[in-house]
């Protein structure tokens, strides 16, 4: 039961080797910090968070919903049961989620636990959007795409309305820009586009995923004799940025390297190119470019990132303002500029809690 005063919320975002949480009164944010850990110290990691607080309830970033989740939930053991179903989707994202889910569960057995899907947001995909041209039963079977980075994109279109009328109100396309990278084309702040598919693997070049790469590929290594552990392994762990500069991932030393080492320009020039021809395809997916949105932690962080997809999109009538793109401004499109180009930060924990209260009260109004 949510007493009537705002709730306590603990957002967790459990990766491979981070534990990154918030937590909430109402919607104000308390505290918030990253833990470098893996799931075997989980228990002792999450039970100092758990002292902290009287939490009314523990919210947390699961990246894949699959087929049936497409909204926030309480946990339940059948959630549980359905998450479990979803591992081989992301490999790299749902055992540590579902550690930590597990964790809290044991530990905090009468408190709320609230799961909040990336996948969820794009839960308006249209049809020509969601399928891949395979055949029907194995689209029935959940095989399309989903997207994801879905609470960050939420996050965006949440604050476009306080922004920028135009771009709220129209076509606009956001690059969410970090180790993981993707592209959202919003119609009215509704998903109708996304570049990542079944998986987190496909769409833009990314820190260590290769991004969109044709299938062939992994046929080719299927027949030399790999198995799927270790094409995933390559696909996901050893391609990317870290693959062209041969060495790191990490947008800000490829920017320091760029001007005597080859490889780390090239490693900039094709993940920029593959962002500038997403935008294109976004685009044509939602009838047109208003406004493009920078974000996540390349996007809101590398001015020249910003700068160089821009370039590409000249043709587009696209022009960025250099002095306000150093500066990290808000509003970085020129007068000149066909379409609006804003930098705006994102906030996935302010919605991950948003999302826990709403359900909490509900819950508490059903069982009233």
């Amino acid at each position: 039961m949510v007493p009537d005063r705002d709730p306590f919320t603990l957002v967790l975002n459990a990766g491979s080797s981070t534990l990154k949480h918030a937590g909430y009164h109402g919607m104000h944010c308390m505290s918030q910090g990253t833990i470098e850990c893996g799931e075997a110290d989980y228990p002792s990691a999450i039970g100092r968070l758990l002292r902290d607080a009287s939490w009314n309830a523990i919210a947390f970033r699961v990246v894949h919903g699959g087929n049936e989740l497409n909204a926030p939930a309480i946990v339940t053991d059948s959630v549980i049961e359905t998450l479990d179903r979803t591992i081989h989707l992301a490999p790299l994202h749902q055992p540590p989620a579902l550690s930590a889910i597990r964790t809290v569960g044991s530990l905090l057995p009468g408190t709320p636990r609230i799961a909040c899907f990336d996948t969820a947001f794009h839960a308006t995909l249209p049809e020509v959007e969601q399928r891949f041209a395979i055949p029907d039963q194995y689209f029935h079977a959940g095989i399309r795409r989903y997207g994801f980075h879905g609470l960050s994109y939420e996050s965006i279109a949440s604050q476009l309305p306080e922004i920028s009328e135009r771009a709220a109100q129209g076509k606009t396309i956001v690059c969410h820009l970090g180790n993981g990278a993707s592209l959202c084309g919003l119609d009215r702040c509704i998903s109708r586009y996304t570049t990542m598919g079944l998986t987190p693997i496909d769409g833009l070049i990314m820190g260590t995923r290769c991004g969109r790469i044709d299938v062939g590929v992994a046929i080719h290594w299927m027949r030399e004799g790999m198995n799927a552990q270790q094409i995933e392994k390559i696909l996901t762990k050893e391609s990317g940025l870290a693959a062209l500069s041969k060495g790191t991932s990490d947008m800000r030393t490829l920017v320091e390297r760029a001007d005597t080492d080859p490889r780390c320009a090239l490693a900039i020039d094709m993940f920029c190119r593959s962002i500038a021809k997403e935008v294109t395809a976004a685009a044509t997916a939602i009838g047109g470019l208003d406004c493009l949105v920078f974000t996540a932690g390349i996007g809101e962080n590398s001015a020249i990132v910003r700068r160089k997809v821009v370039a590409e999109l000249k043709w587009l009538g696209g022009a960025i303002d250099n002095q306000a793109n150093h500066l990290g401004e808000t509003r970085l499109n020129t007068s000149s500029s066909s379409f609006e180009i804003l930098r705006i930060a994102t906030d996935e924990q302010q919605v991950i809690a948003g999302h826990a209260i709403r359900l909490l009260k509900r819950s508490e109004a059903a069982n009233r």
